[in-house]
């Protein structure tokens, strides 16, 4: 089909029809969800369009910054924080912004505030920006109750309490992965038109996969269960096939292709990160959000994920998360060691 036809279908499923169509499913829904939504898929178009021209635009290189995280930051994440976070208090809806980027919370003033507050990592995965890999927007939504009496507790909250996740990855295509708590849909943007179309309806995950996903470079440092598990994966004991890993290192990659094949993604806790090295408010959440919603499961090694309350808004936390079968069988490996050292 040509450009010109395709302009002129007016069947396709844009993120913004799909948004309104979930809007109308609640009577008592006023649109202001809908305006923060379209300001982030907003915020997701112009950081595509300027990863994808990272390599011409001399963008790459260090900013000559350390984030909080003590990472040394590239030029396109200093940018994607600054486009996020104007993007989203712009859109009048927001009351409190954490980034990973920011070592605070963002306060928005009261003039322009609203009702959610919103977690992201404006770019993730983005040391992989100058091999080409594919990197990533992660963001999730709270409501807060009173956007005029607002304090730090309104962050600290589990991620059940979450209202939306998503994530958009720029690789081959960009494409946004979204749940507002009735199903997970993924979207992909159509260049010619500027519009990202409905491509994977009602995304749900395998209920077991052939892949797993981990850091093997970590091995050493792994507690049992998580070696217990990696052993299986690699010798099943029940005359199965092992499974395939595939590590690429870009979280949102990683997940994308856990989402859509099935299989585990793993970042446990080990002896040189105990609490994990994922942050628990704006990247296990929303993905762990995304899973649950596809049927899946997101464990951290001693429980359900989303039940986590975080102390601070850089905590860390181990995860793993993917097909309801192979996390449940990590489950009972964590059982099992805990039985035995009791």
């Amino acid at each position: 089909m040509d450009h010109a036809a395709e302009a002129h279908r007016t069947d396709l499923m844009t993120i913004t029809r799909h948004v309104l169509n979930e809007q109308s499913k609640h009577p008592e829904a006023r649109g202001a969800f809908t305006i923060l939504l379209n300001h982030i898929v907003l915020g997701c178009k112009f950081v595509c369009s300027a990863v994808s021209k990272a390599g011409l635009a001399k963008l790459i290189g260090l900013a000559g910054e350390t984030n909080v995280q003590g990472e040394e930051q590239k030029k396109l994440d200093v940018l994607s924080n600054e486009v996020f976070v104007k993007a989203l208090i712009s859109s009048g809806q927001t009351s409190i912004l954490i980034s990973e980027e920011d070592e605070d919370a963002t306060f928005v003033d009261p003039s322009k505030r609203g009702r959610y507050v919103v977690v992201f990592d404006p770019l993730d995965g983005s040391s992989n920006i100058d091999c080409g890999v594919s990197i990533g927007t992660i963001f999730g939504i709270y409501m807060v109750e009173h956007k005029n009496d607002l304090s730090l507790e309104d962050v600290l909250q589990p991620g059940e309490n979450m209202v939306a996740a998503g994530y958009c990855m720029y690789g081959s295509s960009c494409t946004l992965v979204l749940s507002t708590g009735n199903g997970v849909n993924g979207f992909t943007l159509d260049p010619s038109l500027g519009e990202f179309i409905l491509t994977h309806p009602d995304i749900k995950i395998p209920k077991k996969g052939k892949i797993y996903s981990i850091n093997e470079g970590n091995a050493k440092n792994w507690d049992k269960a998580t070696a217990k598990y990696v052993e299986n994966c690699k010798f099943p004991k029940d005359g199965s096939s092992p499974k395939s890993l595939r590590y690429i290192g870009s979280m949102v990659a990683d997940v994308h292709r856990t989402l859509l094949y099935g299989g585990i993604f793993m970042y446990p806790a080990d002896k040189k990160s105990p609490n994990g090295k994922l942050r628990l408010l704006y990247e296990v959440f929303p993905m762990s959000y995304l899973m649950e919603q596809a049927g899946g499961q997101a464990f951290t090694g001693k429980q359900r994920a989303l039940e986590l309350v975080p102390n601070n808004i850089h905590e860390r936390s181990p995860v793993f998360l993917g097909s309801h079968g192979d996390v449940e069988e990590v489950k009972k490996i964590y059982a099992a060691v805990e039985e035995e050292s009791t």
